[in-house]
């Protein structure tokens, strides 16, 4: 698989249902188990136990020449199974409403064995 953005993310954007400077966005850490599917359109689509950690809300986003971009994030403490992509998705606070936006599974570092550290 390579990187891409969610069709139901896609189509929130250009139905200004998701708003990348407004909105709480945030990362998760999956391991390979999840299988990417852009049908995929909410964070529960992705079960717990695929879950590695979760980052806080990205702070400082902006949107510069159609690249959206935030301060990096730093995700204290991980531990557990080996990491295969990123998730950044909209965090509503509820799995069943937080919109999945992009999967990352290339990118330097990936995959990644956690070893507890930052």
């Amino acid at each position: 698989m390579a990187n891409a953005v969610y069709n139901k993310a896609r189509q929130a954007y250009l139905a200004g249902d998701l708003d990348w400077d407004a909105d709480n966005i945030e990362v998760v850490l999956v391991t390979s188990g999840y299988t990417f599917n852009q049908a995929h359109e909410y964070l529960s689509s992705i079960a717990a136990g695929y879950r590695v950690a979760t980052s806080g809300d990205l702070a400082n986003k902006t949107v510069d020449d159609g690249v959206a971009d935030a301060d990096d994030v730093v995700i204290s403490s991980v531990s557990g199974d080996q990491i295969a992509a990123i998730v950044i998705y909209q965090d509503t606070s509820n799995e069943s409403t937080s919109r999945l936006i992009v999967f990352i599974d290339t990118a330097t570092g990936l995959p990644c064995t956690p070893n507890g550290s930052d």
